[in-house]
């Protein structure tokens, strides 16, 4: 469906769906997201195509399944092949440019932006070339801790990299209210990634004996699936923890940092509204994924559960109702979206479907939404499928999880080995079947990081290539 106007995309990182005060939590704090909710359209349940940053990314520009592009972990950056919305805004003649993170291979590679203003890519070019090493006696555990060796106030190169973003962009609205073109602006925002560093005024905001308790946490009995397990002991994160006060600061840096984004939305609303363009621009906003935040004693991304794998999703423009969708929907329908909003076509079987017109048919209850994962510390793959109520883990190697996300959206409670679960599980591991063959899918993952980490030289070289833990900004 061709809307008018332009196209404003804003994609931040790690945002967990939950961490919105109109989304119901109870502590954080984001009354601009909430006022941009207002005036759209809120999706329920929307998730990434995979739960970590490269994959994700690559996936939401070309529209396509992790598994179709074979771009597999963070080693594996989008460097503008296969083609995605980009380059289908470019053939019809839309001005397309970009602010902000990609995390993508190159500033020098045809991605489908006319423009790439401070771009954060993967670091050198390479990305994280260690976490491809996934097999247990090959894994790399460094004495890094992943979410940094310091928490708590101040400020970060991520916390003034996204303030170079949005000044950046305050001044490309500027101008762009002065020309006669329509224009799709992607901005890229870092907040709430870890390093959980964040400027005082929004730490004060989170005091930690108001903090919510963290769920299914080990340390008070619970235990992990097993595939969770070998991947937490490829890393440092909950365990690197001085005590437990240390543990409740992370969560209230990684709360303020949310309200530190939402500040930021709050500064590009007002940029577009005070260059006259707020009438005639559709926002889009999302993130690449979410964060556990403790849940289960997981931090950062990487698995299947909804703090991980879902992430926010918000359209607001003109002619759009205000209202919520909880229609399970994809980054890849994003994807899909922003080409439709111009008119656009983009070659190849793209799985994505327009947001406004999911929204428009109501709720689907026989929507499938898939997400894959086969990146660092991942013994193996694990796939999610979602449809209505249902949600599906399956871990190559290991037993499945099954949850019930009307009774039980907490994810308590496994009923994959429930007799009167046995038709739904097999329904959902038919619909899986549709989209691809896990095993192969696992095995295919394996033999191209193989083959990568033949071409630099072998385990030994690979295990000393990369960031080890976030990616770097580049100078503003």
């Amino acid at each position: 469906m061709t809307r008018p106007g332009n196209l404003l995309v804003i994609l931040s990182d790690e945002h967990q769906s939950r961490a919105l005060s109109c989304a119901g939590h109870p502590r954080v704090k984001t009354p601009n997201l909430d006022k941009l909710a207002a005036r759209g359209i809120r999706f329920t349940d929307a998730y990434t195509p995979c739960p970590i940053c490269v994959p994700a990314r690559a996936a939401f520009a070309s529209g396509r399944y992790v598994h179709d592009i074979r771009l597999w972990d963070n080693a594996m950056p989008y460097c503008g092949t296969p083609r995605g919305w980009g380059h289908a805004l470019q053939d019809k003649g839309i001005r397309v440019e970009s602010i902000g993170k990609l995390h993508y291979r190159s500033n020098e590679d045809p991605a489908g932006f006319d423009v790439e203003h401070i771009p954060m890519q993967v670091a050198d070019g390479v990305g994280m070339v260690w976490g491809s090493l996934r097999r247990e006696e090959e894994r790399v555990r460094t004495d890094t801790r992943m979410l940094g060796s310091y928490i708590g106030p101040g400020d970060s190169p991520y916390t003034r990299y996204d303030r170079a973003v949005v000044s950046r962009t305050e001044d490309w609205l500027k101008d762009a209210a002065r020309r006669p073109d329509p224009w799709c602006l992607y901005v890229g925002l870092v907040a709430p990634h870890f390093p959980l560093i964040v400027p005082q005024e929004y730490l004060d905001l989170y005091p930690l004996d108001d903090l919510p308790p963290f769920k299914l946490h080990p340390m008070d009995g619970f235990e992990n699936h097993p595939w969770l397990q070998k991947q937490a002991a490829a890393m440092i994160a909950d365990n690197g923890f001085k005590h437990h006060d240390e543990r409740k600061l992370a969560a209230a840096c990684y709360f303020a940092l949310c309200t530190f984004l939402d500040d930021n939305i709050g500064r590009l609303m007002e940029a577009l509204e005070a260059s006259g363009q707020l009438e005639n621009t559709t926002v889009i906003y999302s993130s690449d994924h979410g964060d556990n935040v403790g849940a289960r004693g997981l931090w950062g991304k990487g698995n299947m559960y909804e703090e991980s794998v879902a992430v926010p999703l918000i359209v607001a423009g003109p002619g759009i109702a205000p209202g919520t969708c909880a229609t399970p929907v994809s980054l890849l329908d994003v994807s899909q979206t922003i080409i439709d909003h111009f008119g656009a076509t983009l070659e190849g079987d793209r799985p994505g479907k327009s947001l406004l017109d999911i929204a428009a048919r109501g709720h689907d209850p026989d929507c499938v939404v898939f997400s894959e994962y086969h990146a660092v510390g991942a013994v193996s793959g694990a796939f999610m499928l979602r449809k209505g109520r249902w949600k599906l883990i399956h871990y190559h190697g290991f037993q499945p999880e099954l949850f019930d996300l009307h009774a039980d959206p907490e994810e308590t409670t496994n009923r994959a080995a429930d007799p009167a679960c046995a038709a739904v599980l097999a329904a959902l591991y038919a619909d899986l079947g549709a989209i691809c063959d896990p095993a192969a899918t696992n095995d295919l993952a394996f033999a191209d990081q193989d083959a990568m980490i033949a071409g630099y030289g072998g385990p030994e070289a690979a295990a000393a290539m990369g960031a080890p833990s976030a990616t770097p900004p580049p100078e503003t």
